[in-house]
This record gives C-alpha cells, structure tokens and sequence, in this order.
C-alpha cells in the first residue's frame, strides 16, 4: 500500500500502527532500500511502514513487504516530525523503532529470537525504551565502492569507543543512567561532523505515550526514555549497523576528497551477527538470555 503523504497516511492508514511492533524507516537515497526492508521484516515486525521522497522508486522485490509513505525526508526535522505524528496517531504503549536506509537493527540473539520476543521481555522489565548503539559500517575500497557501501564487503571499528557524562543543561550536573557515546567514522573524522552529530547514541525502540516528543539529537522529552539502564540492574541494548556516516562523509564536498579510506589499524570485518556486536562490547543482553 502507497500513501500520497504524511497526513494521507495519518487519515486514511493509521490501522497499519495497531500491529506492533512497528519499524519506521526513512529513506534519504537509493543505497540499499530493498535490503533494509527484507532484514527488518526478518527480524519479525509487525509491521513497516517506509518514508520515501518522490524521485525515488519503490523497489519491486520488497513492495509487498511494506506500507509506503511518499515523504521528503531530507527537510530540516522531517524524520523527528514525522516520528512524533506518527507517535500521536498511535495506540499508546505501541512499540516502535525508527532507522534510515542502509541501516540494519541487531539485537541480542536476534538470529533465533524476533524482536517482539525481545520487546516483550524489555518491558517486563519495566522499560519503555531502548538504547541502540549506531555502529559506522563501510567498504574498505572506495575505489570500487565509491559510496562507501559494500555488505559484502563491511567493515566496522573494533575499538574507539567511549563514553562521555550528559550533563544537565540546567543544573550543569551529570543526568543519572545517562550518557553520550562517541566512537566510529563520526570520532576518526570529527573534523568534518557537527559537534551536535558526533554521538552514536540513538533511542532507536521506544514505546508510544501521550505527550512523547522524540527531539532531533535523538532523544525524548521524557528523560526516563533516554536512560540506558533501570536504576536496579543492567538492561539489554541493541545496535543499528549503518552505513549513513560513511555516505554522508563520501557525498560531502568537504569531506569526500579528504578521505582516500575509511579503513585503519581498528578495522575488522562484519559478520552481521549478535554475537560479534555482543563481544566487540557493542550492545549488552542484559538479564536475558
């Protein structure tokens, strides 16, 4: 099903959001469309619903798989936006993740678990959201691949990772269970990103609420949402494996002809499994297992 736009969708397909969980996925080119929608519908949503602008075709291999909205999604907050009237024309406590195309969902055991098994366990644990680290993937030869863009091909940092205090703007304090994480190609090459888009946290699966506003650096009005962990133990996180940092430094000006490689000495192959994200200390299972 195709949606001439946003508020098409929001009057006449709203029934598409009653079978949680839901993933929203925002495409911002052509890079690997078909293969963002076949491995989420893997992993077991509910349902997809896929924001696409109009110059873009909808890729015949997965159009059944999804329900299309037609969306500039390169506007200034077009994705928080859109995320946030999605999340007012929702059933409260629906469950939902959002990514771009070229980015691919991991969560603990996702190989023989489904997301909504995941979900279900998360929110036994009183959660209403999760954190997800976005983990920078790339081609190592961007002479073949000029894009950056191989999945055959992968890379991934195994190391540059941290973690910085998110201090409250207010009272210049340390906010509790909450920090900012940097690492990736936005670390190796900070000096063409904006300080604001450095961290690879990300509030990827959350649970719809009234009055929930998702902001533009990623995260929700309600502090709670932003936590990565209950104040009694650890909680599962998850990953996003994505390719956006490494098209985005290819496709500006400023960046691309600085950048002969994205690969180093921290570099090592993705093997698009759990387990290696779960070593590499990139997302935690928590008490499930």
């Amino acid at each position: 099903m195709t949606y001439a736009s946003l508020k098409d969708f929001l009057t006449r397909g709203t029934a598409h959001l009653a079978r949680g969980p839901v993933a929203l996925l925002f495409v911002e080119d052509e890079a690997e469309i078909a293969s963002t929608v076949t491995h989420h519908a893997g992993l077991g949503f509910g349902e997809i619903v896929v924001f696409l602008p109009d110059a873009l075709p909808i890729p015949e291999e997965v159009a059944a798989a999804a329900t299309w909205i037609r969306h500039d999604t390169l506007a200034r907050c077009a994705v928080p936006e859109a995320v946030n009237a999605v999340i007012d024309s929702a059933p409260a406590k629906t469950w939902f993740y959002y990514a771009y195309n070229a980015e691919y969902l991991f969560f603990p055991f996702c190989e023989t678990r489904t997301v909504g098994e995941m979900l279900a366990f998360h929110a036994e644990e009183r959660r209403d959201a999760m954190l997800a680290y976005v983990v920078d993937l790339y081609a190592p030869d961007l002479g073949r691949h000029p894009d950056a863009v191989s999945r055959e091909e992968a890379m991934l940092d195994g190391s540059g990772y941290y973690a910085l205090a998110r201090p409250d703007p207010e009272t210049g304090h340390p906010r509790e269970r909450q920090l900012d994480f940097f690492g990736g190609l936005r670390w190796r090459f900070e000096e063409h990103v904006p300080k604001a888009r450095r961290r690879i946290d990300r509030i990827a699966l959350f649970r719809s609420a009234k009055g929930l506003v998702l902001r533009e650096d990623h995260t929700f009005n309600v502090e709670e949402y932003n936590t990565y962990a209950c104040p009694w133990h650890h909680n599962l996180t998850a990953a996003v494996a994505s390719f956006r940092a490494a098209k985005a430094l290819k496709a500006n000006p400023g960046s691309t002809f600085g950048i002969p490689t994205f690969t180093w000495h921290g570099s090592i192959r993705f093997d698009w499994t759990s387990g290696q994200l779960m070593d590499l200390g990139l997302m935690e299972p928590g008490q499930w297992f």
